[in-house]
């Protein structure tokens, strides 16, 4: 059992309408990816749960979307509230269930709530316009309106950001939402349900269906006439077919996808700070993460100190479980990433990469993964073209800025991208010249809820995030008021 401060953060049934119910699937098993005990027993949600809690969301935008934007804003702000004064117990859940270090779980929860305190004052800003008459007996308004229920699924490697990340905007807009959480990292959703709860946020605008059948479940999400919107953050792949299946209605959707970020690192650049923020992004939780470093381009110049010191700032990362003191690196997902690691690690030395460090599976067991440092990478091996999600990071050369603009933009993705010089020129020129939706120069780190967050190419469709993140919860509505 998970120690927590408050045990009843600790829910296992569906969170419709504003009450705890079962699932008509059965049951499913949660396991802590570092040893595999089991964690909880959630119900197992299934389309026709999914089809009441739209239902349910249907009938509660209804007075939702009417209530004033202050008093949405006062609900949110509570949530917001009780979310920061449980922190620890919310990055407890999220170790547990998905295996990342206690301190960038909770991180993550902080991170998450700021969605919701931002939205709750954002919202109170949406405005509409009187536009100049085009004849004195007319006049021209626009206004924005909630656009109804919204239908979301989330991935496991965010369990609590990308649910208040989508919800909030959502909400604060005066839209209901039905979330489908990733079946493997429940447990943090449905805690944020009790939580909302506790807020007193009505019945029915927040509901959290757990369901093992993704397909069947995200094509009510989809298909479902009552939902106006529908979002989604996981792989490209997942996010074509559910594109696909918002045709039928022709849903208003956003789409967070895949990503192969570039590192560049410039001949004229702090080495030791491209060092250190080249650790960071690339090992986040484990490296898995949609904005994690992929591709890391250093100038052939420095490219042997920037190697070794790179190699030493790895050596020292502590794996270790989550919940273990001082913990930087825990467990991959499940058994199917670990398989992907040593996939793409035989392909890569088979065609001639360079093993400096790691390489294999760690001696931890369960599904930690060593971290991992190689050279001599080509552009045939997968890694240098796939998403790796996972604890690998693979140095490759370059000799001029327009060579490593070219070969950083030759990806079907284009979610975030990271470069490092001092030159105040070529920040400006490579920035523009990146075809991503987020660049980071001299600096891996950007996620905050006042910017947007998205990608172009097949890394995504609209933003999250910043102003941006709300604007896609209304609908534009032009009304031609005559006869005055």
């Amino acid at each position: 059992m998970i120690k927590l401060e408050d045990p009843t953060l600790f829910r296992t049934e569906n969170y419709v309408n504003g009450k705890w119910v079962g699932g008509s699937a059965g049951h499913i098993e949660v396991l802590n990816p570092a040893n595999g005990t089991l964690v909880a027993k959630t119900v197992n949600g299934s389309a026709e749960n999914a089809r009441d809690a739209v239902e349910a969301a249907a009938v509660a935008f209804k007075s939702w979307s009417k209530t004033p934007a202050k008093e949405r804003a006062s609900y949110l702000r509570k949530w917001h509230d009780l979310i920061l004064e449980n922190a620890d117990d919310l990055g407890a859940l999220m170790t547990a269930e998905q295996g990342k270090p206690l301190s960038e779980a909770i991180g993550e929860v902080k991170y998450g709530a700021g969605f919701i305190e931002f939205y709750a004052e954002e919202c109170k800003r949406v405005m509409g316009d009187i536009i100049p008459t085009v004849a004195n007996d007319r006049r021209l308004l626009v206004y924005k309106q909630p656009i109804g229920v919204v239908g979301c699924i989330t991935p496991w490697n965010f369990p609590n950001a990308m649910i208040t990340r989508k919800a909030a905007p959502a909400m604060a807009a005066g839209c209901t939402v039905v979330i489908k959480p990733d079946a493997g990292t429940p447990l943090s959703a449905l805690a944020l349900c009790e939580l909302a709860e506790r807020a007193g946020i009505p019945a029915g605008v927040l509901n959290v269906l757990v369901g093992s059948d993704a397909q069947a479940i995200g094509e009510v999400l989809t298909q479902h006439e009552k939902i106006g919107k529908f979002t989604f953050t996981g792989s490209t792949a997942v996010g074509k077919i559910l594109m696909a299946q918002c045709a039928s209605t022709v849903k208003k959707i956003s789409l967070e996808l895949g990503g192969n970020a570039p590192f560049i690192v410039f001949d004229d650049a702090d080495i030791d700070e491209a060092v250190t923020h080249c650790v960071a992004t690339k090992f986040r939780n484990c490296g898995q993460t949609c904005v994690c470093t992929n591709r890391i381009f250093v100038h052939e110049a420095i490219a042997r100190d920037f190697t070794e010191k790179l190699q030493r700032s790895i050596a020292a990362l502590k794996v270790a479980d989550g919940f273990e003191e001082g913990a930087e690196i825990g467990p991959l997902i499940n058994t199917q990433a670990l398989e992907k690691m040593d996939a793409l690690m035989a392909d890569a030395v088979d065609k001639g990469a360079k093993v400096l460090l790691g390489g294999a599976r760690h001696e931890l067991g369960q599904n930690f993964y060593q971290p991992t440092l190689l050279t001599n990478i080509s552009d045939s091996m997968r890694l240098a073209n796939e998403e790796i999600f996972g604890p690998i990071a693979a140095v490759q050369t370059f000799t001029t800025e327009d060579e490593v603009v070219e070969k950083a933009n030759a990806t079907e993705y284009g979610l975030a991208a990271y470069f490092f010089t001092r030159d105040v020129g070529r920040v400006m020129r490579v920035s523009e010249d990146l075809e991503y939706g987020i660049v980071c120069s001299n600096s891996g780190v950007f996620s905050t809820e006042v910017a947007p967050f998205g990608g172009w190419k097949q890394s995504g469709i609209g933003s999250e995030g910043g102003k941006e993140g709300i604007a896609d919860f209304y609908e534009t509505k032009f009304h031609s008021l005559g006869g005055v």
